[in-house]
């Protein structure tokens, strides 16, 4: 049988651990930085379990923003880091409208219709997002950056291709094309989007020349996606849209694809800042830098000999000493400016001023052997 004293000390002893725990409860929940006097430091911490909406939030999971198309929050903001923006490169945009106003003349040549060609929009995308969001049927066209060594893609929707093979045949202009459904594209449509691809690469090679020479080159068409790799799945490129419009609501959308690695050889030049389509040379600029470089004025040594002496010497001089130079008035001396010799000449004397006769040509700059 159970001592009652015992039993009533261990129930108040119950009881005053309950109510320390209340307050310590209370003093937490009024102060988010108070520690417990009475606790073990080395103690461990007993581990947080998170609910979903915590575990929805840090993945970035139905965390979108109103009037946001793309997640940025979680850990696929930690994804698009990873993928370089096409604003860092500003020369883009000049080559891509430079490539909108010619391609705008040659598609009016090539199918002697009035075509309107405009920038949709540029953006970063990953390569493997971009071929799972291709709407089919589509054409691909892999061309080829031949001084840059390597590739890019071309992708030409249905009722582009549908709408030139409508003008270039002779179709009636008042009906619009339509694509019959499940018949893969016939020897003749292949054929009439290869001839318009060509007008494209030769206007992008162009367009990109004031920046860098370079040659597009047309390497093979396809119709699946997959057979269309180019680069790495994850590896970011540069997606441009073009929209093509042309008469009785033809037309059509008009993309162009460039990785990452294949821009990398001219990165440096994309990166340079511009003015209009000079493609950052400012020629009012430089002829007046250099006008005013060639006033500028300079001072010149003439330097009749040196000699080397020792330390002691220096400090043995006084008032009235000689030094003796090895030269003679009829010896040449040199011109130096900046410290760098520029060429020799002859003293001599001119009324009261005293004068120097050049006798070799100014020496210039030698250049430096590139690599």
């Amino acid at each position: 049988m159970a001592d009652p004293d015992q039993q009533k000390i261990d129930d108040e002893a119950a009881a005053a651990e309950w109510a320390s725990m209340l307050e310590l409860e209370e003093k937490k929940a009024a102060d988010p930085d108070f520690v417990d006097p009475n606790a073990d430091p080395n103690a461990e911490e007993p581990a947080r379990v998170l609910n979903q909406d915590e575990i929805d939030s840090l993945l970035g999971f139905d965390v979108k923003k109103e009037g946001a198309d793309t997640r940025t929050d979680g850990i696929f903001a930690i994804l698009d880091k990873s993928t370089t923006a096409y604003e860092k490169l500003p020369m883009m945009e000049v080559v891509f409208d430079r490539l909108v106003r010619q391609l705008s003349t040659s598609l009016r040549n090539f199918t002697s219709e009035n075509v309107d060609v405009s920038l949709d929009s540029m953006a970063s995308i990953r390569f493997d997002d971009y071929l799972n969001s291709i709407p089919l049927p589509a054409l691909l066209v892999v061309f080829r950056a031949v001084e840059w060594e390597n590739f890019g893609i071309i992708t030409v929707d249905s009722s582009h291709i549908y709408s030139m093979v409508d003008i270039l045949l002779g179709g009636r202009k008042s009906d619009r094309p339509t694509r019959i459904e499940g018949r893969p594209y016939t020897t003749i449509e292949q054929d009439i989007v290869k001839r318009m691809i060509d007008v494209v690469l030769a206007d992008m090679s162009a367009a990109f020349e004031p920046l860098s020479p370079v040659t597009f080159h047309f390497e093979r068409l396809e119709s699946n996606p997959r057979f269309a790799t180019i680069t790495r799945p994850g590896n970011p490129a540069l997606l441009i849209k073009f929209r093509i419009d042309m008469a009785d609501d033809r037309g059509g959308m008009l993309e162009i694809l460039l990785p990452h690695t294949t821009l990398e050889p001219v990165r440096d030049l994309l990166l340079q800042m511009f003015m209009g389509e000079n493609f950052g040379k400012d020629t009012v600029w430089e002829k007046y830098l250099g006008k005013e470089l060639r006033g500028t004025n300079i001072e010149i040594e003439a330097i009749f000999n040196e000699k080397l002496v020792t330390l002691k010497d220096i400090m043995s001089l006084k008032v009235g000493s000689t030094i003796l130079l090895d030269c003679g008035p009829e010896d040449d001396i040199t011109l130096r400016c900046g410290g760098i010799p520029v060429t020799t000449g002859t003293l001599g004397r001119v009324r009261d001023n005293i004068a120097v006769s050049i006798h070799d040509q100014v020496k210039q700059k030698p250049k430096e052997p590139q690599l």
